[in-house]
């Protein structure tokens, strides 16, 4: 067991809980830039994330904030999305034997998308809102979930981010959903892909547990700790330091 990697769990975790922003954009560089492999990097990451989304996913299941059709509709596009991905990181390490330096490549210019997409949540939301893709009904919407998820999958495949941030993006600005929906639905969806993912990594042997059990141990409190501050301390000013460590972060990977 490690001190130091838990204190970097409690710290995400207390991010996480404060902010709302997704922990593998703050964890997966942050592990790499650490020494650790990138491929054991990504795939520990999606197995923890798994891990914690389930917890997040059953309260939200019990309070009835989930939409089930929109999670059909992104799982139909992102889980063959994910699954492409890993493949495809494969075949670069068996073939071309550069599936890290892809990894590290692909961090960073998500990372850079990440960053940006808090920035837009956080200074440009109420120009963005309303717009025509909101008043459109689901249905009318179907191939372009489908399409949102695939992309989105794949991106979640090759770096273990964009679960939360990303999708809860699109569904903020294309979808009109009330907010515990809208938290409900990006998570319990997150929860199938990063399962997917991690059992997918599992089975390649790129996830390590004990460092998943590390994590767990400072994150858990962290989440719940920051939850319980971020009514009394104004989150805003707080995403946009996240936004810039996370946009730094991607600069060093680039």
């Amino acid at each position: 067991m490690s001190i130091g990697i838990a204190v970097m769990g409690l710290v995400v975790g207390f991010l996480v809980g404060m902010t709302g922003v997704g922990g593998a954009a703050l964890l997966t560089p942050v592990l790499i830039l650490l020494g650790i492999n990138p491929t054991i990097a990504v795939g520990t990451d999606l197995f923890y994330n798994s891990i914690t989304k389930l917890f997040g996913g059953i309260q939200h299941w019990r309070q009835k904030t989930v939409n089930v059709q929109m999670v059909k509709y992104l799982a139909l596009g992102s889980i063959p999305g994910v699954v492409l991905a890993i493949g495809a990181l494969e075949l670069f390490g068996s073939f071309y034997h550069n599936q890290e330096q892809v990894i590290k490549h692909a961090l960073g210019y998500v990372l850079v998308l990440v960053a940006t997409a808090i920035v837009i949540r956080t200074f440009f939301d109420k120009k963005l809102r309303p717009n025509m893709w909101q008043v459109k009904p689901l249905e009318e919407k179907k191939g372009m979930t489908i399409l949102i998820g695939a992309v989105f999958g794949f991106i979640v495949g090759l770096t273990s981010l964009g679960s939360g941030s990303l999708f809860a993006v699109a569904m903020v600005y294309l979808y009109r959903m009330k907010t515990s929906e809208l938290v409900g639905t990006d998570i319990a969806h997150a929860f199938l892909l990063v399962s997917v993912a991690g059992i997918l990594h599992a089975g390649l042997g790129s996830v390590n547990y004990m460092l998943v059990g590390n994590l767990l141990l400072g994150s858990i409190p962290g989440v719940l700790l920051g939850s319980t501050l971020s009514s009394k301390i104004p989150a805003r000013p707080l995403r946009a330091v996240v936004a810039v460590l996370i946009l730094i972060s991607g600069l060093k990977l680039v």
